[in-house]
């Protein structure tokens, strides 16, 4: 597949149940759910600024359980970039995290230059906290990543970690913005940029 085609891939992944199809509707929706549906594969789409142009953020839901190993890897080898959730009420859930990262480094030789969030979701139920912010930092520390905590339920920190995501991707100038806010000067340096005209 061409670096440059117009889909751009993030998958997410962690346990069942904390919280990833919650994190990625608030996000793609603006909606939430309190009732817990587990997932085997969704795809979402948004359309987000990609190097000055437009294009598809592609948005791969994928399971919490570790029935689907080959799907699993297909969505590691197409991803352009990961989230990997876990659920601050549960230590558990960060464990289990640890052998989809190893996969990740497997598949892609290397996580340097992967866009790679680390993410505590349901920061809103602190007094069920099982993780604390420093280990969530730590391990992300550990693993290269970036981490954020975040809580679909109340909306903190969804859209932000999108943001944050994009802006981890250093091949290209990504944003979840979409402004035709450029002056007229630049749109009109861009058009005569790229053309060629006979005199």
């Amino acid at each position: 597949m061409p670096e440059q085609s117009n889909d751009y891939r993030v998958v997410v992944f962690g346990a069942g149940g904390v919280g990833k199809s919650s994190l990625v509707l608030r996000f793609v929706k603006g909606t939430f759910r309190d009732t817990y549906i587990p997932t085997v594969e969704d795809t979402y789409r948004q359309v987000i600024s990609c190097d000055k142009s437009v294009c598809t953020l592609q948005i791969t839901d994928t399971t919490g359980s570790h029935q689907f190993p080959a799907m699993q890897r297909l969505s590691i080898s197409k991803g352009h970039a990961f989230i990997l959730v876990f659920s601050i009420t549960s230590r558990q859930s960060l464990e289990e995290l640890k052998p989809i990262y190893q996969q990740v480094l497997a598949i892609k030789g290397s996580v340097e230059s992967i866009p790679i969030m680390l993410v505590g979701n349901k920061s809103d139920e602190t007094a069920q906290r099982e993780v604390e912010t420093k280990e969530g930092e730590a391990q992300a520390a550990a693993w290269k990543c970036a981490f954020m905590e975040t809580s679909a339920k109340t909306n903190t920190n969804v859209k932000e970690l999108f943001q944050e995501l994009l802006a981890l991707e250093k091949k290209r100038d990504m944003s979840l913005s979409i402004d035709g806010k450029r002056s007229g000067k630049q749109k009109r340096a861009d058009k005569l940029k790229g053309k060629c005209s006979v005199m």
